[in-house]
């Protein structure tokens, strides 16, 4: 399906800003954190406000899910659009030396009791170590704060 839409099918404007960032983020099956979406050429003519407020908007929509890492910075994956982007019902893993988050497709997500009467609206679980790229560099872990 294409972005104008998938954009037109939740009721959102179909900016041009908002079928880039929509189409990178599905194209690439990654979350990816405001800065690390500033730093891609192909999105590199919409400035750091819109992108923002571009997110934002998708966000609120149900086309992207937000993922909070260790580092407290938010990571954005899209919600898949025939099977393609970021399903979101697997956990993902964060480096915690380089910061760079993957998915962890192709794994259940565990199971948990929730209370009686209570309705589950999404799972989220987040796996931390070190990549191989940082590992086979021998980067060790730096010390994580947990009060924060």
């Amino acid at each position: 399906m294409e972005t104008a839409k998938i954009l037109h099918s939740v009721g959102l404007r179909s900016t041009q800003a908002r079928q880039v960032v929509l189409q990178f983020l599905l194209s690439t099956g990654q979350p990816l954190s405001h800065q690390e979406l500033e730093k891609q050429p192909a999105l590199e003519h919409i400035d750091r406000v819109t992108i923002y407020r571009t997110l934002e908007s998708l966000h609120k929509a149900g086309l992207v899910r937000r993922i909070r890492g260790l580092d407290g910075v938010w990571r954005f994956c899209a919600v898949p659009q025939k099977s393609v982007g970021c399903p979101g019902n697997h956990p993902h893993f964060l480096c915690v030396s380089c910061g760079r988050m993957t998915c962890l497709k192709g794994q259940e997500m565990p199971w948990v009791d929730v209370p009686d009467g209570a309705t589950v609206l999404g799972k989220q679980l987040l796996v931390y170590g070190l990549c191989p790229d940082c590992a086979a560099q021998g980067k060790g872990a730096p010390s994580l704060d947990w009060e924060s």
